[in-house]
């Protein structure tokens, strides 16, 4: 069964080297996600689903300096806001996930929007506030229990925080 491993970098450094060490792995860059909040206070991202964004034009060039070139190298970047948290950068799966899921996350915030993207309550809710205070939320889509363990060991080498996993809800198209 498919999983999703989650977890939390503390800084732009953190999810930088995460992503990298998760792309040294094969992992698939339409695998894996983040989330978190825009901070650069520009509204030059486009709402563009399902992008690879290779030109690495106004999106990838605000985002990389947020996170390097780690969000670059992921697809579907996008910005979108949540009401209570504010604007968010999101890209990979969870993007799609989360606008998807805009009915919940209209009700409950971040937290609505990430259960309606397949984290339990419990796990969406730490997730949310992590995600406020200004962190990085990385999700990893893995086929089997390899590549979830993977994804675990490079989570916790980096020392990222909360790392679970939980069965995933794709999103409808």
């Amino acid at each position: 069964m498919a999983k999703a491993v989650f977890c939390i970098a503390r800084s732009e450094a953190q999810a930088s080297n995460i992503i990298e060490r998760l792309k040294r792995a094969n992992f698939s860059a339409s695998d894996v996600s983040m989330l978190f909040p825009d901070k650069s206070g520009t509204k030059d991202f486009a709402h563009e689903q399902h992008s690879k964004l290779p030109e690495g034009a106004a999106a990838g060039g605000v985002a990389a300096g947020v996170v390097g070139g780690a969000v670059g190298w992921l697809a579907g970047v996008g910005a979108l806001a949540i009401p209570g948290l504010g604007p968010l950068i999101a890209a990979g799966p969870v993007m799609a996930a989360l606008s998807g899921a805009a009915a919940g996350a209209a009700i409950g915030g971040v937290t609505g929007a990430l259960i309606g993207a397949g984290i339990p309550e419990y796990e969406a809710k730490r997730y949310g506030g992590k995600i406020g205070s200004g962190n990085i939320l990385i999700s990893v889509h893995t086929r089997d229990g390899r590549e979830r363990e993977c994804a675990e060991r490079i989570f916790e080498e980096v020392g990222a925080d909360d790392v679970s996993y939980a069965g995933e809800a794709r999103p409808s198209a």
